[in-house]
């Protein structure tokens, strides 16, 4: 049996139909593999997963759900409001709220100010 732990590709064990990691057939897609191709889920149900040991997280086990490749749809195309909002808020999260300025990169958070600004030495009052 390959994989031997998580090959269920009828769904009794885990309820959906299960593959290891590298071993699903063609014709499912993750999101990103969707996303790749230009195509999204469209509301579909998630078709199966893939289940695979990983001890980065507490409960050892990863999953990505695939999705069927027929019924994927067509990414929507991006707006001339939803590029206007985003470059508003790319904007945002580049002003230092500290000088006012654009700092050119995004402000990391743990300063929550440009670098300049969190350089310069505190005055006393």
């Amino acid at each position: 049996m390959p994989g031997g732990r998580f090959f269920d590709p009828e769904g009794a064990r885990y309820g959906l139909p299960t593959y290891p990691f590298r071993l699903a057939p063609d014709g499912l897609a993750t999101r990103r593999q969707l996303r790749a191709k230009g195509l999204r889920p469209g509301g579909q149900e998630v078709a199966a997963q893939i289940l695979w040991r990983s001890r980065r997280y507490r409960a050892g086990v990863r999953v990505a759900y695939l999705y069927r490749l027929d019924l994927a749809l067509p990414v929507r195309p991006m707006t001339p409001a939803r590029w206007t909002a985003l470059a508003k808020a790319n904007a945002a999260r580049r002003t230092c709220p500290a000088c006012g300025r654009d700092a050119g990169y995004t402000l990391p958070t743990s300063l929550g100010t440009c670098l300049a600004c969190a350089d310069a030495p505190v005055l006393a009052a």
